[in-house]
């Protein structure tokens, strides 16, 4: 039987080796810390449940729906409360909810009469063809304008990238926005003319796409992929070498009894990209990887705070609420979570998730956890009311957090390109190369799986999208 090395136990190797398996695909994953999820983790405390990482994942393509059903685990499915459907962006120091209609957005006072008419010229304004790299900062001030960046895109950068919109590439980090202006000359054109493609396609825009969690949180995907693949998975045993063989590849991990190794026709890296240059990789002729160890990861604390419901004096009837730079507060925005889904605070009390650090403070993020209560409950305070002490505290440091796609990210995208056409048998998947969020991840594990299911079983008749049972 054919044998596929996963390298990494996060949802993007989760995803891959649990429909490698279903392929008929022996597997072996391999994680070198003692759980496996990744970013994924929630933990159920006093009544609470706190998400150290994404709280809600986007159905933005049918994989992910299909890999909920495959797993067995779309009765667990729990779709956000309707009532918290509104989203906030900060602007003069409260939060203000985003308009979600064309009138609404012509009287909303997050942005002046002068930035609404920008917007609304912009299906006027020349598509830049010469091809030279922007970032979304350039990018939107060239189409939207100031105002729009520093109070709107600002804010959206730092609540999906924790990043800097002067650094980040519209083409590597927002391919879709550059792929707009490409394609129909205008973002408000493409977004109209756009949509019908999409539905071709059975993709959904990340803004439209619904999201939902787990009656547990997001830690019951990976926990139930986990169980599907039983004894599969491998905890504590990091890769520190990859060897290519005549059958295959030979991989060199820590076990518990020291270094061993192991014998795979084919081997799957879905880690990170800091640990894929730290890799040994043998095979002659392959490039270097070393030079992915310059991609930022700045890093970012997740702080879950409870607090009693007549201690905040915001209704907190939403998504969340980002917050833009120029609006000076230390935190990057904060996630509602008890309004989204039930069972996230005991009765009576809110459950309040807020992200510090990434580009704009990164160093804020390694602050004591003490510390770190005191600052955002300072900017809790001034913006949604909050007042007395937390009921529930609970940090999760991530020093190296989030790639960053800044401008120039393509000579990465390039370089792993060429490592997995300098030899055969190896692929790469995850975040570092297909999309940041926890949908891209998915999908990314998903067409991998697809793409070596069909080079070593090439006439089982399966498409390589679907694992069929």
């Amino acid at each position: 039987m054919n044998s596929v090395a996963v390298i990494g136990g996060g949802i993007t190797g989760l995803t891959a080796a649990f429909y490698l398996q279903r392929r008929g695909l022996r597997v072996a994953v391999y994680e070198a810390s003692s759980r496996i999820g990744g970013a994924i983790q929630s933990v159920r405390q006093d009544g609470y449940l706190a998400e150290c990482g994404p709280n809600t994942l986007l159905e933005t393509s049918p994989l992910i729906g299909q890999l909920l059903h495959d797993a067995g685990l779309t009765p667990r499915r729990l779709d956000p409360d309707p009532r918290a459907a509104a989203r906030y962006v900060v602007r003069d120091r409260r939060p203000l909810a985003m308009p979600g209609s064309v009138p609404g957005f012509m009287t909303t006072p997050l942005f002046s009469l002068a930035a609404k008419f920008a917007v609304l010229k912009e299906p006027f304004v020349a598509a830049r063809r010469d091809g030279v790299e922007e970032s979304i900062a350039e990018f939107v001030v060239r189409r939207l304008g100031r105002e729009f960046l520093d109070h709107a895109i600002d804010a959206l950068v730092s609540g999906i990238y924790a990043g800097d919109p002067a650094r980040l590439s519209v083409q590597q980090a927002f391919p879709k926005l550059a792929q707009l202006e490409a394609t129909y000359g205008s973002l408000i054109r493409g977004q109209i003319l756009g949509g019908r493609d999409r539905k071709k396609r059975g993709e959904v825009a990340k803004d439209r796409a619904p999201k939902f969690s787990f009656d547990e949180g997001l830690q019951v995907l990976p926990d139930g992929l986990g169980k599907s693949l039983g004894g599969a998975v491998l905890l504590g045993a990091a890769v520190s070498r990859l060897t290519k063989t005549s059958a295959g590849w030979r991989v060199e991990y820590s076990g518990r009894s020291g270094t061993a190794q192991a014998e795979h026709q084919a081997v799957v890296y879905c880690g990170t990209a800091f640990q894929l240059a730290a890799l040994t990789i043998d095979s002659p002729g392959i490039p270097n990887p070393a030079p992915l160890s310059e991609i930022r990861h700045p890093p970012v604390a997740s702080l879950v705070l409870g607090f009693r419901r007549e201690d905040v004096a915001h209704p907190c009837a939403g998504f969340g609420m980002l917050i833009p730079g120029i609006e000076k507060f230390r935190i990057l925005g904060t996630i509602f979570s008890s309004s989204l889904f039930p069972n996230r605070a005991p009765a009576g009390h809110v459950t309040l998730t807020s992200y510090i650090g990434g580009e704009r403070h990164p160093e804020l993020a390694a602050l004591p956890p003490d510390e770190l209560s005191r600052i955002t409950c300072e900017d809790l305070k001034v913006l949604l009311g909050v007042r007395g002490r937390p009921t529930f505290t609970h940090c999760f440091f991530h020093p190296k957090a989030i790639p960053q796609y800044n401008v120039g990210y393509g000579r990465y995208r390039d370089l792993m390109n060429d490592l997995e056409s300098s030899t055969s048998g190896l692929y790469l998947a995850g975040h570092y190369r297909d999309g940041i969020s926890l949908a891209d991840s998915i999908v990314s594990g998903c067409k991998v799986a697809g793409r070596v299911a069909q080079a070593l079983t090439p006439n089982d008749g399966n498409p390589p999208e679907f694992s069929k049972p």
